[in-house]
């Protein structure tokens, strides 16, 4: 009997506890969920207050639209430059600051400025940088003799602007996470692998890199949600331009919902983009524990 009355007044301080978290959750992210989702159900102008529900026509509509397929086709070149780049990179860098040479902590403190700066402020930096006028970019091209392009105007160059600034952002952060994974591998295996004439290359392709899965994993899915939630840069750089080249999902979610008014509309474009993450997710997922369990990613 006095075990029992402990456990309730365990399980009345755990409910105490979780409340406020679960209140919070509640109010904060369960509710708007919910209320998104009722409103994508609506031709819903948010200026007018006026709505009329329509079912999933939102969601059909969204099929149709020349823009919102485009801007899935940027959100895609966007991923597809951005992630890989951005992996391989923070790999490498991980690799080369994991040795310890002299100065490695003062390049790990530079590598995760940007990372804890806003992207905003950064995005207003690059867009000086690049501009085809007064940027410095275009002055160091004019003095060397080099022809003087204006970046973020001309289509073939501003989702390469867009997706360097993004790696450059996020650079330090996921050398930071790899130099994690890589110090938690015992340095025993190493041992092992040198005593068996591995060489440093070997080593990596043999030890680091397959005990780096979970890691891998972590990373790589944080950056695709990361990518297709792609919004400030393209916000503060572009605007979605020269000629929609730069309109990603995101932009043109909020261009809906803010600049034509269209809420119910814009709900059913963020439900889809919930969708397509949801979706990469767990296939990711997926092929990583199948390949932890060394059945092969895919």
């Amino acid at each position: 009997m006095k075990a029992l009355s402990l456990d309730r007044k365990a399980a009345r301080s755990g409910v105490g506890m979780v409340l406020p978290a679960m209140i919070i959750l509640g109010v904060f992210i369960l509710y708007p969920i919910v209320q998104s989702f009722w409103m994508s159900l609506h031709d819903w102008n948010i200026l007018k207050n006026q709505r009329s529900f329509t079912g999933i026509s939102n969601y059909t509509k969204a099929f149709s639209d020349e823009r919102f397929i485009g801007a899935m086709k940027n959100t895609l070149i966007y991923t597809v430059s951005y992630v890989p780049i951005l992996i391989v990179t923070s790999l490498i860098t991980a690799v080369f600051l994991n040795y310890g040479f002299t100065g490695a902590g003062f390049f790990k403190g530079l590598l995760f400025i940007p990372a804890i700066t806003s992207m905003a402020i950064i995005a207003i930096i690059f867009r000086f940088l690049l501009d085809g006028d007064i940027g410095l970019v275009s002055i160091w091209l004019r003095n060397a003799g080099l022809p003087v392009k204006d970046f973020l105007r001309m289509p073939e160059t501003a989702m390469g602007s867009v997706v360097f600034v993004g790696i450059w952002r996020q650079l330090g952060f996921n050398t930071v996470i790899f130099l994690s994974g890589l110090n938690a591998i015992p340095d025993s295996l190493y041992e092992a692998a040198e005593i068996d004439g591995a060489g440093r290359f070997r080593q990596f392709i043999s030890v680091s890199l397959p005990l780096l899965m979970p890691t891998m994993s972590f990373v790589l899915i944080t950056n695709l949600i990361n990518s297709f939630q792609v919004f400030d840069q393209i916000y503060v750089m572009t605007k979605g331009g020269p000629m929609f080249s730069t309109e990603v999902l995101v932009y043109y979610i909020y261009y809906r919902g803010f600049n034509v008014f269209d809420m119910g509309y814009a709900s059913a474009l963020a439900f889809l983009l919930f969708c397509i993450i949801l979706v990469i997710t767990l296939f990711n997922l997926r092929g990583f524990g199948k390949a932890e369990r060394g059945g092969g990613y895919g």
